[in-house]
């Protein structure tokens, strides 16, 4: 149940933050599997044309609701990271029913599967990607493709939709890169419970750390995440794709916002991958 994944006090412990005027992200402890401390995050983004696309989506709490008005109030576009990130898809729809409804091609059937959690509902995708429409904005809409690039990295197992947010340079993604440990996203937790975080857990945040060389993060993708579907060269492909973006910022879904020099970090942690080999 989904239940098990989510905060149960939402209000208290989500960090809400202009990253820039128009994108917004609201922060909370997420533990994956009750072990790994990843944290999670939605992000807010304000079109040029004033509609707001929500990525990602994490609660909606009353606080959430009015930052949401606060930029306007128009959600137009609900989008699911990947496979993986979209328990709070059916909460936000109800909130917003004219919003389209985007994700990879497969999640609604995924959703549809699902028959004793209230949380997931079965609401219809107006939108999909997977690999015959990788990089696919203007299908969504006209107002969509004027401030975003896509890229659907079909070869990442876990299906990623990653954005381009181009006003603001600014790189938007689920499961693609991890920047532990979670700092913001566990800044509300009581300190007598972060001093309970075990050994597996340390383990897994050094292998998803970006200081320094970054060396265990880099080997935890080549070795791992980017075979794992057993298609490196497509998710090498994906992966120079975004690079040419030149981000400025990184907003990811686990792990600490970076706010500026993205595009040095990217190359810093993919190296392996932009050039082909180790």
């Amino acid at each position: 149940m989904s239940s098990k994944l989510v905060p149960s006090n939402p209000s208290e412990v989500a960090v809400i933050r202009n990253i820039t005027p128009n994108i917004v992200t609201v922060s909370v402890p997420f533990a994956r599997v009750g072990i790994f401390r990843i944290g999670g995050r939605g992000t807010i983004i304000r079109l040029t044309s004033g509609t707001l696309a929500v990525y990602s989506p994490v609660a909606l709490t009353p606080e959430t609701q009015a930052k949401v008005t606060e930029l306007g109030g128009r959600v137009g576009y609900i989008i699911a990271g990947d496979m993986e990130h979209h328990i709070f898809l059916s909460e936000w729809v109800r909130a917003y029913p004219d919003a389209k409804l985007l994700g990879p091609k497969g999640l609604q059937e995924k959703r549809e599967k699902v028959k004793d959690d209230p949380r997931i509902g079965h609401e219809p995708f107006a939108f999909t990607w997977d690999a015959s429409n990788q990089r696919d904005a203007a299908g969504v809409s006209d107002e969509f493709a004027a401030d975003f690039e896509v890229e659907f990295v079909g070869a990442h197992p876990n299906k990623e939709v990653v954005l381009f947010y181009k006003p603001d340079r600014a790189l938007i993604q689920a499961d693609l890169l991890f920047n532990l440990p979670a700092i913001e996203q566990y800044s509300k937790v009581p300190d007598a419970e972060k001093s309970s975080y075990g050994l597996l857990n340390r383990i897994f945040v050094s292998l998803n750390s970006t200081a320094g060389e970054a060396k265990g993060l880099k080997r935890f993708l080549w070795y791992g995440l980017s075979n794992a579907a057993g298609d490196r060269a497509g998710f090498n492909e994906s992966v120079r794709r975004i690079d040419a973006w030149e981000p400025e910022i990184i907003v990811p879904c686990h792990g600490e916002t970076v706010e500026k020099d993205g595009g040095e970090l990217f190359r810093k942690v993919f190296e392996w991958h932009l050039q082909g080999h180790k």
